[in-house]
């Protein structure tokens, strides 16, 4: 049974098998497949390194496709759950109805520059307000969590993903509730912001 190691807390990561084509499609334009393969691998493995060894939440991987569950890829001693078929938003909400009572926050595996005080920052926002979101500047977001009481609101229905509408959509799902914000978080999705970060020296304490 997963449990929360403090004040039922969930970070949840959503990750892909890191199979060669399959990760980053619009980063392997630039790069390469191969390239945009290992890139995508740095970059999970980095933020897992980064994020699951704090004790203030319990860190979860949810993994697709159901069959890399129990794949050798991902770190011993971390909770896995399967993300399921649907789409991206019928996936978040699954993420946001199966996990155990608490604040859960789910991110994905390509914010390189994601650190645990970001995360922090996510739940003392949750202490108070209903949601919180990190905002990408392409009009979606890279964070999202919700406080999921006195109920589950399914907040990822009929958004327009990967597009400027992606946080408003979600947003409207979300209708009378109290939002909060932290700072904005990008993903990296081209080969410039890939070599950015990557040359940046890409810091954070790793604990394993």
């Amino acid at each position: 049974m997963m449990r929360s190691c403090s004040e039922n807390r969930f970070v949840v990561m959503m990750v892909k098998r890191p199979k060669c084509g399959a990760v980053k499609s619009r980063l392997a334009a630039d790069l390469g497949t191969v390239a945009a393969t290992s890139a995508y691998r740095t970059m999970m493995y980095h933020s897992i390194r980064k994020l699951s060894c704090d004790t203030r939440w319990t860190f979860v991987l949810s993994i697709t496709p159901d069959n890399a569950l129990y794949d050798p890829v991902w770190p011993d001693k971390i909770p896995t759950i399967p993300q399921g078929n649907g789409g991206l938003g019928t996936k978040m909400h699954r993420i946001m109805t199966v996990m155990p009572p608490g604040k859960v926050v789910i991110i994905g595996s390509d914010v390189a520059g994601i650190k645990p005080d970001h995360l922090a920052a996510a739940f003392k926002k949750l202490g108070s307000a209903d949601a919180v979101f990190a905002p990408a500047d392409d009009g979606g977001y890279s964070l999202v969590g919700l406080k999921r009481v006195p109920r589950i609101v399914n907040a990822f229905e009929n958004v327009r993903w990967s597009s400027p509408n992606t946080l408003n959509d979600t947003l409207r799902n979300l209708d009378h509730l109290k939002i909060a914000y932290i700072e904005e978080l990008p993903d990296i999705d081209t080969g410039n912001e890939w070599e950015g970060w990557n040359n940046s020296g890409k810091a954070g304490r790793l604990c394993f």
